[in-house]
């Protein structure tokens, strides 16, 4: 019998971050560079922590409705 979890990602690269949240890649690159987004380099790639991910989205303004 196998085990079919999958077990759970620490890290997004830029490409996963932008398929979890739609905000494109510049828009990812633009928080990390405004340092509204905290991300470690391993080599030439860019990690973003899951937490400083949530985090990141979690500070996003609210939607404000036109009056």
């Amino acid at each position: 019998m196998s085990d079919s979890t999958q077990p759970i990602k620490e890290a997004f690269s830029v490409q996963e971050a932008t398929e979890r949240a739609p905000i494109g890649h510049q828009g990812i690159y633009d928080a990390i560079n405004d340092g509204r987004l905290r991300a470690k380099k391993n080599g030439k790639r860019t990690l973003i922590i899951v937490d400083d991910f949530r985090d990141f989205l979690s500070s996003l303004p609210d939607y404000e409705p036109a009056a």
